[in-house]
């Protein structure tokens, strides 16, 4: 397997005044180890400048699914698409050790140009992807460059993109506690740990077979509005309009608020709800971060919907204030069952 290169390691390696070229080409460096690389090439650019494909220039000319498959080959094969190839694939060890999925389970994509994206293969472990089983394809699917073949639900990821233009990269995978709820059709409650109401938007897509434009469509119809979709009987997709850690970011968040809400509807007490003007804070954190919501502008009173959840989860707004519907005595109808009953009594005398 490859060698696996983390901070300490690039430290040392520094420190010791060795070469950062003696690094071996099919080297797995970590997240902070690439930052390392990028602090150390800052200081000294000329001693890295061919270490790695780490801070590499993304293409000056746009990239199409039109554009000559010399061009497309050439960007294929660059630094750059090398620097987002190990970057799906770090996501994907990171799925696999976080048993997000299994088997070969899972997919990856990123966009890389108007309408095209690199992308995971399929039949190969999320866990054990190397760079050089990446895939290019159009926003058809259609595979423009690879040796594996791409991966075979890749069809949501690219309707995800078509929908919402801001997804510059997609996530999907099978976390166990998120998928409970997926599989149960139930929505997670809300208005209980801040990073969940923060990040994660989350809205539950019907169920399809995997892999077909149906299910990519019943998703993509939701991604307007929310950022990481239940897809019932199935698991998790996520998009960001960061980058394919912060889409990654999203599952962690989500599968931790689903473990930790079932572990306190075990503990045998009533949740603690926030209040509806601490939701309403979280919620301008959000908006401004440019994470979409569709609870932002609503009420105070609409906010919270916890009735699919049932373990002692209600809303945190006093009944007396929701809105002003609560029950009214209606004159009318209580005067018509007075006269009623006055009758049966009578007739009964």
């Amino acid at each position: 397997m490859p060698a696996v290169i983390t901070a300490k390691d690039i430290e040392d390696l520094i420190a010791k005044g060795g070469d950062l070229k003696s690094l071996p080409s099919d080297a797995i460096l970590t997240p902070s180890a690439k930052d390392s690389l990028r602090e150390f090439a800052a200081k000294k650019p000329a001693a890295t400048s061919s270490a790695s494909a780490v801070g590499a220039s993304a293409p000056t000319k746009p990239l199409n699914s039109r554009s000559s498959k010399a061009e497309l080959e050439a960007f294929f094969n660059s630094d750059y698409a090398q620097q987002l190839k190990e970057q799906l694939c770090d996501i994907g060890r990171r799925l696999w050790q976080r048993e997000y999925v299994d088997g070969n389970g899972g997919n990856i994509a990123i966009k890389v140009g108007e309408d095209i994206a690199l992308c995971t293969p399929t039949l190969v472990s999320k866990g054990f992807m190397k760079p050089a089983d990446m895939c290019l394809v159009d926003f058809e699917g259609n595979q423009l460059a690879g040796v594996k073949k791409r991966t075979s639900e890749i069809l949501m990821h690219l309707q995800i993109m078509k929908r919402q233009p801001r997804a510059v990269a997609t996530v999907h995978c099978h976390p166990p506690y998120s998928t409970g709820f997926a599989v149960a059709g139930v929505m997670p409650p809300t208005c209980m740990i801040p990073e969940y109401e923060v990040f994660a938007s989350v809205a539950i897509a019907p169920y399809r077979t995997p892999g077909t434009p149906e299910m990519g469509k019943l998703v993509a119809d939701l991604v307007d509005q929310h950022n990481t979709i239940l897809m019932a009987n199935h698991g998790v997709v996520s998009w960001s309009h960061l980058s394919v850690e912060d889409a990654y970011f999203k599952m962690e968040i989500l599968e931790a608020y689903c473990r930790t809400i079932l572990v306190t509807a075990q503990v045998g007490r009533p949740a603690k709800m926030m209040t509806p003007s601490q939701l309403q804070d979280l919620l301008k954190i959000k908006q401004s971060l440019g994470i979409p919501d569709p609870r932002i502008g609503l009420k105070e009173c609409e906010l919270c919907d916890n009735e699919e959840w049932r373990p002692g989860v209600n809303c945190g707004v006093p009944q007396s204030t929701q809105g002003g519907n609560e029950a009214r005595p209606d004159a009318e109808a209580e005067a018509l069952v007075k006269a009623i009953t006055d009758q049966i009594l009578a007739g009964k005398r």
